[in-house]
């Protein structure tokens, strides 16, 4: 069973180079990084684990739609809003 919380904006960080793991399941306390919350919590996805080359800012998609992820790529423009209930 999946159980992923999709945000709907982008988490910017100024990054390190190094490997990455980057939460897909959106529980993680340390977003836009994985905790491992998606064991305790039965989301039914990992991590992605990225080769980050160089030092920059980087948009992190928490979607998790975009065509590019783990990077942002505007696709949180096009879906539709949860409606707030009264």
């Amino acid at each position: 069973m999946s159980n992923v919380r999709h945000g709907e904006r982008p988490i910017v960080v100024e990054e390190t180079a190094g490997t990455k793991a980057y939460c897909q399941c959106g529980h993680s306390q340390k977003l836009p990084y994985c905790d491992g919350s998606h064991s305790r919590v039965g989301a039914g996805v990992g991590p992605m684990i990225v080769e980050v080359p160089a030092p920059g800012r980087k948009s992190i998609c928490q979607c998790h739609q975009s065509a590019s992820k783990p990077w942002c790529d505007g696709t949180h423009k096009q879906l539709p809003r949860e409606q707030p209930t009264s």
